[in-house]
Parts: C-alpha cells; structure tokens; sequence
C-alpha cells in the first residue's frame, strides 16, 4: 500500500517555467550601467563615438588616451610589446613560489 501512495503524491518541481524562450532579435541599446558614477553617465556617448571610431586590431599600439588620462599603448600581439614585457623562461624559485601558494618564500 505504501508504493501506491507514493505515487498519488508525486513530486512536483517548485521552479516553472513559463512559455518558450524569446530571444531578442536586435541588440539591446547600449546605455551605462544603472550603478555607474554620474560623470560616466554623463560622458558615455563621447565614449560610444570614440568606441564605434577607433580601428579594431590595427594600429593599435599607437593610439593612447587623450585629455590628460593614463597614456600607453595597447598592444594586440606579444611581439608589438616590448622585448622585455615577453614571455621568458621561469626559474626554478618562480615555479616554487607559484605551487605553493606563495607563502613558502616569504
């Protein structure tokens, strides 16, 4: 008599799901985040005219900011950077350093 009542009482998902699923078919307008510091609101669509302007993948090494913000180059592959910002081989403390967690040097 008992596997009878289970089945009477089956179990039912609290979770439902309602109607198929719609995706959007154009792209959501770009606005900043809800959350963002006023000046970003303010300042983001000279921010979107600069994004849509600039070249994507080339050259870019030599754009930097302008207006007096953090300037440097951006670099898209290793070898546009520097010799010494590449990849190099690590040394044997370096590899123990970073399979310890870091506490067994210090």
């Amino acid at each position: 008599m008992l596997p009878s009542l289970r089945l009477a009482n089956a179990h039912k998902p609290l979770i439902r799901f309602i109607g198929k699923r719609q995706w959007p078919t154009k792209p959501e307008v770009q606005h900043p985040h809800p959350f963002a510091p006023p000046e970003l609101k303010q300042h983001f669509a000279d921010f979107l005219k600069r994004f849509e302007s600039s070249p994507s993948k080339s050259n870019s090494s030599t754009m930097s900011s302008s207006k007096g913000g953090a300037t440097g180059a951006v670099y898209q592959e290793f070898w546009e950077a520097p010799s010494r910002l590449w990849k190099r081989e690590l040394q044997d403390w370096e590899i123990e350093l970073v399979q310890s967690g870091g506490a067994s040097l210090h």
